[in-house]
């Protein structure tokens, strides 16, 4: 499998959401009758989307009201939300940093220590809002934050780095032994990110109770170019549901995996879930809402390295409320709101009446699904020229 693409060296081609299409069904379904929710170690969740572990989209307020609409947002323990007793002011000064002073501003303000103690009064801010609380850290930090977390009540904890393996070698720095942290956790351990068959099977067998697929599509990430590696996320996901699949038929065991970043649309989530993902993971849809505290900016977990940083603060503005975008009415023209709606309208199109069903659906290549018929709409800038 693959083309040459020199003398003795293959590459195999990949596909991302803007290549491919889904076909509809010889059986269509009423959208209001069908089921969107997923599972995660048990647990039932109603809305299949995750908003990401940003500052400038998840704070305890942000969590507390995306709960209530029937999602999980995973709060960045490694943020301004635990460096800083009052976070606002620091958010606010990144949010008026002039154009390339923002990240050296974002590179001073995360020198600031996280605090043990912010940790666990942000999780029991959010226990208090009577929804799940997702937290997130590093590999490096997990075995300090996860039991703190774990202790003030957080219901799942992520585990989360640019590129996560199994066997990480270091000899400057102990590395996190994934199996043993997983075990020790008396919750669910969600562990990412990565794009490969084999990655995401040995991060299933150490215990993950879900895995993140994903590396650099992010709209504020610059892995890709700062890096240059990658998986365009429709054959990442397709890769790591397999994964997942041969796991349960091995051990009986499911393991969720999280299609995160790259999805600007609900065009864009469909084409994830039907790729095989149980729910996804996005973050500059919801950087929009009025309710997120980058007020309009949105920045990577990268962006503030200090060394060699992997992300940029973009402006994406306010477009409306958190309830307009996850769940309608969509009040724009160009599939950047509703995206329930967009996913439960899909499934109806498709005959699935669940999410099982829609990971099925027929998938085609197709280049043109952009572009075809829709020269008025890019000439004027609406709709899905814009």
């Amino acid at each position: 499998m693959g083309e040459f693409i020199g003398r003795g060296r293959k590459a195999r081609r990949c596909y991302g959401f803007d290549e491919i299409a889904l076909v509809p069904g010889h059986v269509t379904v009423n959208p209001e009758e069908v089921d969107c929710s997923w599972q995660l170690d048990g647990q039932r969740f109603r809305v299949p989307i995750i908003a990401s572990a940003m500052d400038g989209v998840v704070d305890v307020k942000f969590a507390i009201a995306f709960g209530k609409l029937g999602g999980l947002a995973v709060l960045n323990l490694e943020g301004v939300q635990t460096r800083y007793e009052e976070p606002e002011e620091i958010l606010a000064k990144i949010v008026k940093a002039e154009g390339e002073e923002a990240t050296r501003i974002l590179q001073a303000i995360y020198k600031e220590p996280v605090k043990p103690k912010l940790v666990a009064k942000r999780v029991s801010e959010i226990k208090k809002g009577k929804v799940p609380a997702v937290v997130s850290a590093i590999p490096q930090r997990a075995e300090a934050m996860g039991p703190v977390a774990e202790a003030a009540g957080a219901d799942v904890f992520v585990v989360q780095s640019t590129v996560s393996t199994v066997k990480h070698v270091s000899s400057k720095y102990e590395s996190l032994d994934l199996k043993k942290f997983c075990k020790k956790m008396k919750i669910p351990v969600v562990v990412g990110n990565c794009v490969t068959y084999p990655v995401a099977l040995e991060l299933m067998k150490a215990g993950a109770s879900g895995v993140l697929v994903g590396i650099g599509p992010g709209a504020a990430c610059t892995t890709r170019g700062v890096l240059g590696i990658g998986v365009p996320q429709v054959t990442a996901t397709v890769d790591c549901a397999a994964a997942r699949d041969f796991y349960l038929k091995q051990t009986g065991r499911y393991v969720p995996i999280i299609t995160d970043g790259g999805m600007r649309t609900g065009g864009d989530v469909c084409k994830a879930l039907a790729a095989g993902s149980d729910a996804v993971m996005i973050g500059s849809p919801f950087a929009k809402a009025k309710e997120a505290p980058g007020k309009g900016y949105h920045w990577g977990m990268a962006t503030p390295h200090a060394n060699l940083p992997r992300g940029t603060r973009i402006h994406v503005g306010v477009s409306g409320s958190l309830e307009e975008i996850l769940v309608g009415p969509a009040r724009t023209d160009d599939g950047t709101q509703n995206l329930v709606g967009a996913v439960m309208t899909a499934m109806g199109s498709v005959g699935a009446k669940t999410l099982k069903e829609f990971q099925l659906t027929e998938i085609i290549i197709a280049p043109s699904i952009q572009t075809e018929g829709k020269l008025a709409q890019r000439a004027q800038r609406v709709g899905m020229g814009k």
